[in-house]
């Protein structure tokens, strides 16, 4: 398995490089207080790695929002198993 790993990884480096040797044209980045030239295969990595790395934190904290939500099920889920189990040890009274 960590072959195979290791295979998709080199293929999505030898990817990148071609990539960026097929498109060394330069292009200006505006930003706010400036600009810059950058080659465009940067910006593109740029801006897909800054896309992972937002989606991963909001993916983080969801799964945060999530687990909590399980603990506070479970805990409720726990008190109710105890209110059951004192239930069926109270003993069944007729009133006939």
């Amino acid at each position: 398995m960590r072959i195979i790993t290791y295979a998709l990884l080199f293929i999505i480096i030898l990817l990148g490089i071609s990539f960026a040797t097929l498109n060394p044209s330069l292009v200006n980045f505006n930003y706010y207080v400036g600009q810059r030239t950058f080659p465009l295969s940067l910006l593109l990595a740029i801006s897909f790695i800054s896309g992972c790395v937002l989606g991963l934190l909001v993916g983080f904290f969801l799964l945060i929002k999530l687990k909590i939500k399980i603990y506070s099920l479970q805990t409720q889920l726990k008190i109710a198993e105890k209110e059951v189990i004192n239930l069926r040890a109270i003993p069944l009274q007729d009133r006939h």
